[in-house]
């Protein structure tokens, strides 16, 4: 015979599952280089079974309204969230983007792609400061370049696999 739960017992469950699922996409974020509210606002959407508004988030995350809306907007920028209507008026209401290929290919659009194209400006810079042709200061810089340029094939591998 299976025990009963509570209603009370069920939603101490529920909350404590919610939040693992926050601190899950919290240390995620932290490998991409983005702040933790940004994982726990996503991890927050992606385990509600509703739309939440911005004042939804910053009631359940203790967080500003400042730090809300730019979690948001960056989580936006990624194609991580997308608005949806809600039923209360003005109220913009956001929902997580479910498909991982979207998510990569935010992520490989906004923040790989733009470092990657960083980088070939600065390993430029690097050979150009190497001004007595040093061999082990060429080798390394070379071995730079070759990582740029196979990181910079990788991606559209990447995205294909991912459908996007």
């Amino acid at each position: 015979m299976t025990p009963v739960m509570s209603e009370g017992e069920m939603l101490m469950e529920n909350s404590d599952l919610e939040e693992m699922v926050r601190e899950f996409f919290a240390e995620t974020v932290k490998v991409l280089g983005l702040p933790k509210s940004v994982g726990e606002i996503y991890g927050t959407l992606f385990i509600s079974k509703e739309p939440l508004s911005l004042d939804d988030l910053v009631e359940q995350l203790t967080i500003s309204k400042g730090s809300g809306s730019q979690g948001l907007k960056m989580l936006r920028t990624l194609g991580a969230v997308s608005e949806v209507e809600g039923l209360e008026g003005r109220k913009v209401f956001y929902q997580a983007d479910l498909e991982l290929k979207s998510l990569m290919g935010g992520v490989i659009r906004e923040k790989i792609r733009p470092h990657l194209a960083n980088a070939k400006e600065k390993i430029k810079q690097m050979d150009a400061c190497n001004e007595v042709n040093d061999a082990h200061y060429d080798e390394r810089i070379r071995k730079l370049g070759n990582w740029r340029r196979r990181a910079g094939m990788l991606l559209p591998i990447l995205q294909k696999v991912l459908g996007k």
